[in-house]
């Protein structure tokens, strides 16, 4: 099996300050332990294209996009009290949200088996027209559409496990039959949506499965959740494709949260 490592140098200029907690180092971090244990010789480490301004507007009110591409001209500012933008991060979100693409792109054309997509800034609090804790475009919920509209696919499968509910990806999806978005997340905990009982509403009413974790949920816990409320919805489902809002900050060492995951539950 084929798995590439979407990365690209910009990522890092995305400037945040040096005591945000979604800053340049988390990738520089991943980055020095792929390359100490060799498993970075293992990977297909791939260059991502850029977005274009459609694709971004597939999931964003185009008002926005030039608001933010605007905003980054001032320098290091607040587009909300948690998102922080600096003169190059309209850049990079761009090559965030075009490392999805390009990571569906090279499966698609048989260039890699899966992908794990190295990019900041994140996506997935992320709303139609307001940036949201550290996210700036919603990239997950861009690739979602971005597989519908150029592969024509039906239905497509979103996991979510960080530990914060993401409810930019479910604003996006909470009609649409087409895309079953499943989230695992603490709660209640920030950004305080993600009830049991919201499970989308007219067509897609069903295909929203929120899965509130309580504080000290560790691996026994998820992989319960996963066997007996993931595993049978995603079957009934039978997904074409499957896209991984992959957040870490579940690991019991992240000082964030109170959900005590280790490496190998993950």
């Amino acid at each position: 099996m084929k798995t590439a490592l979407i990365y690209h140098p910009i990522y890092l200029k995305h400037d945040t300050g040096p005591h945000h907690p979604e800053r340049a180092s988390r990738l520089q971090a991943i980055l020095r332990k792929l390359q100490k244990t060799g498993l970075i010789n293992k990977l297909q480490l791939t260059e991502p294209g850029k977005a274009s301004i459609d694709d971004i507007a597939l999931v964003h009110h185009r008002s926005y996009i030039a608001r933010v591409k605007d905003a980054v001209k001032s320098g290091l500012v607040n587009l909300d009290p948690d998102t922080v933008i600096s003169q190059d991060s309209f850049e990079a979100a761009l090559f965030a949200a075009g490392g999805v693409i390009s990571a569906i792109d090279l499966v698609f054309e048989g260039g890699a088996d899966n992908a794990f997509c190295m990019v900041r800034p994140p996506g997935h609090h992320a709303r139609p027209s307001q940036a949201m804790g550290f996210c700036i475009f919603n990239n997950v919920a861009i690739g979602a559409r971005y597989v519908k509209k150029k592969y024509q696919y039906k239905r497509i499968l979103i996991i979510d496990w960080d530990v914060h509910h993401g409810n930019g990806t479910e604003e996006v999806f909470y009609d649409d039959q087409s895309v079953l978005y499943i989230s695992l997340h603490q709660y209640p905990h920030y950004p305080g949506t993600g009830a049991r009982e919201d499970n989308g509403k007219d067509k897609g009413k069903g295909f929203n499965l929120n899965l509130p974790m309580p504080a000290g949920s560790g691996d026994n816990e998820y992989l319960k959740v996963f066997k007996e409320l993931v595993a049978p919805r995603v079957n009934r489902f039978k997904p074409q494709f499957i896209l991984i809002s992959a957040g870490f900050d579940g690991h019991r060492d992240d000082p964030l949260s109170s959900i005590t995951l280790t490496e190998r539950g993950y």
